[in-house]
């Protein structure tokens, strides 16, 4: 019998525009022969798409926000947003898993807060996975829904952060750090220290002390802490350092000649693959709401809806695909 489950899809608000998204929709039908789909965006434009509407449930929508625009005021002036559509949808209909999207982060924010919060006493916040250097991953958390914070955020994003990692890769006590600029307890601006002493206190924690920016994918943590500042730098630093590597061996092998470096090449493009990493996932919220980049394309959306579909079904978000080329 079907499970009916049902992902909803943002078509705007990406760089390569709705029919790009709407391409990932189709792979993700595909792939998934019991998933539904809601797409909210242009009827007219979805329709000439030539997907099949077997499965596929429409909302018309033809407003989007900018990053010039201020989401709160967006919410209660234009409802015809296609994010906040999204969002509205998922909140009535009883078997959807998740939400995908490529728009505003500061609107999907919004809208979770207003339509999909778990606990009205907690601030959602964006978290990213990443590989580590041990074969595993280490949950990033903020990675920019959150610019400027308080200690008592970063404790709750640590919780949101730990709960995840105990839901999604069963770790039982998953490890907490805290980024900074030294190892040392005494390291660190005021907002560092002062969440340092509070995750010690915290017994519901499992506290490993400060994580320095070299040290980020070590491994030495499950949760990495930090404000939506500090984190973005640490997502974008990351995939940057990671192309700049594989375009250096590339270009080694041409030079060179030399068909073994290839083999590294594909090892590194498996495992630093931010079509599928690159999608930053919104904790704190009743579904799953993967945030994928705004030059994100058809293979990013299938794989955001492929981590929806593990999570919905008890599996890891990975499960079923080779992802750390092994």
């Amino acid at each position: 019998m079907e499970n009916n489950h049902t992902i909803i899809v943002d078509t705007l608000g990406s760089d390569k525009g709705p029919l790009e998204i709407i391409e990932g929709a189709k792979l993700l039908l595909e792939n998934f022969s019991d998933l539904h789909i809601v797409l909210v965006g242009d009827e007219e434009l979805i329709k000439q798409s030539n997907i099949s509407l077997e499965r596929i449930k429409i909302i018309d929508s033809k407003g989007t926000i900018s990053n010039y625009d201020n989401p709160v005021e967006a919410f209660y002036k234009n409802k015809d947003v296609s994010i906040f559509k999204a969002f509205q949808e998922a909140s009535e209909n009883e078997n959807a898993i998740g939400i995908i999207s490529s728009g505003n982060s500061g609107a999907l924010i919004v809208s979770t807060i207003k339509y999909l919060l778990k606990d009205r006493t907690i601030r959602p916040c964006m978290a990213a996975i990443l590989p580590t250097t041990n074969n595993a991953f280490t949950c990033l958390v903020d990675t920019g829904a959150t610019i400027d914070c308080v200690p008592s955020q970063l404790i709750s994003f640590a919780h949101l952060g730990s709960e995840f990692m105990k839901l999604v890769y069963k770790i039982d006590r998953p490890r907490v750090g805290l980024l900074s600029n030294g190892a040392e307890e005494t390291k660190g601006n005021k907002l560092v220290k002062e969440t340092h002493k509070l995750l010690k206190e915290d017994a519901e924690i499992n506290f490993v002390g400060n994580i320095e920016g070299n040290k980020t994918l070590s491994g030495l943590c499950d949760v990495l802490v930090c404000d939506g500042f500090a984190g973005n730098q640490v997502l974008k630093n990351s995939e940057g350092m990671a192309i700049n590597l594989i375009t250096e061996i590339v270009k080694f092998s041409k030079k060179n000649n030399d068909p073994n470096a290839m083999a590294i090449v594909k090892y590194l493009m498996q495992t630093y693959d931010f079509e599928s990493l690159g999608a930053g996932i919104i904790l704190g919220a009743k579904l799953p709401i993967m945030k994928c980049r705004g030059s994100s394309g058809r293979n990013a959306i299938l794989n955001a809806g492929r981590i929806i579909y593990n999570i919905a079904n008890n599996k890891t978000i990975y499960e079923g695909r080779d992802k750390r080329g092994e």
